[in-house]
């Protein structure tokens, strides 16, 4: 396990090496998880370019850090992190909040970002009332009372099956996160808007939904791309909100593909 002091946290993090001439990618996750859910996807993808995953604050083993924090706390994180690594130029691949963080990440440091790849997320999620209610239940009777309306938006009801020893595991996964950590990371969410940063960005973007996404449907995430300058967009069949989990194979080709389109266009005279 790697570890590096960021900021004010211990941030947990994983770094495998690949090509020279070749991209570093960057895997941000999702809210309630840690970047164990990457994998089925970077084993897809390790050799042929370098990858670096991360615990954001508040999840998997990193720190929780000094509360409260925002999107921008947590894109300073990642900024750090890439800088401690001396990574530039990367493409980022930002899952639900790991998609705000790598829209802010870019707002603040473009240096860093030289394409998106956003996957089920957007420029703004959820309302405040709906963040509130979240957080208040958590932090009354812990995450372990939201479970089943969490799972309902993170997979399709075919992976929901009980004799699916992988559902198990990815509630085992929420319900163990630190709940402190989770309700912070839901009150940056309730506060982030990045309706007009997204407007702005210049990089090689990706919009990526699973079609069964119950927590940020397709036609939000359409809404996003059709907001970012020739962002393009993809939907994941048969995925709910973690199609990294779900379909992991289809999601590295649309990750594999976009990756060759911005290499072409970076050739081209």
């Amino acid at each position: 396990m790697q570890f590096a002091r960021i900021n004010d946290v211990t941030i947990h993090y994983q770094i495998i090496g690949g090509p020279a001439d070749k991209p570093v990618l960057v895997f941000a996750n999702s809210l309630g998880t840690d970047f164990r859910i990457w994998r089925d996807v970077i084993v897809r993808l390790a050799g042929d370019f370098a990858i670096v995953l991360y615990d954001k604050r508040g999840h998997g083993l990193s720190d929780v850090g000094q509360m409260p924090y925002s999107i921008e706390d947590h894109a300073t994180d990642l900024a750090g992190l890439l800088d401690f690594l001396s990574v530039k130029n990367a493409m980022i691949c930002g899952l639900s909040v790991g998609g705000l963080i790598a829209q802010s990440l870019y707002q603040r440091r473009p240096d860093l970002v030289r394409a998106l790849i956003l996957c089920d997320t957007a420029h703004k999620i959820g309302t405040a009332d709906s963040w509130n209610a979240r957080i208040a239940k958590v932090e009354a009777d812990g995450i372990e009372s939201i479970l089943d309306a969490v799972m309902e938006r993170w997979f399709t009801p075919a992976f929901r099956r009980p004799e699916n020893i992988a559902f198990a595991g990815y509630c085992n996964m929420l319900i163990r996160q630190p709940a402190t950590g989770y309700a912070a990371t839901c009150a940056a969410l309730r506060d982030a808007d990045l309706t007009d940063a997204a407007a702005k960005i210049a990089v090689p973007t990706i919009c990526i939904v699973g079609d069964q996404d119950g927590s940020t449907p397709p036609e939000l995430v359409l809404s996003m791309a059709k907001l970012i300058p020739n962002a393009r967009y993809e939907v994941i069949k048969d995925a709910g909100h973690i199609p990294c989990v779900e379909q992991p194979e289809a999601l590295t080709e649309v990750i594999r593909a976009f990756i060759d389109v911005v290499l072409r266009g970076e050739q081209a005279p």
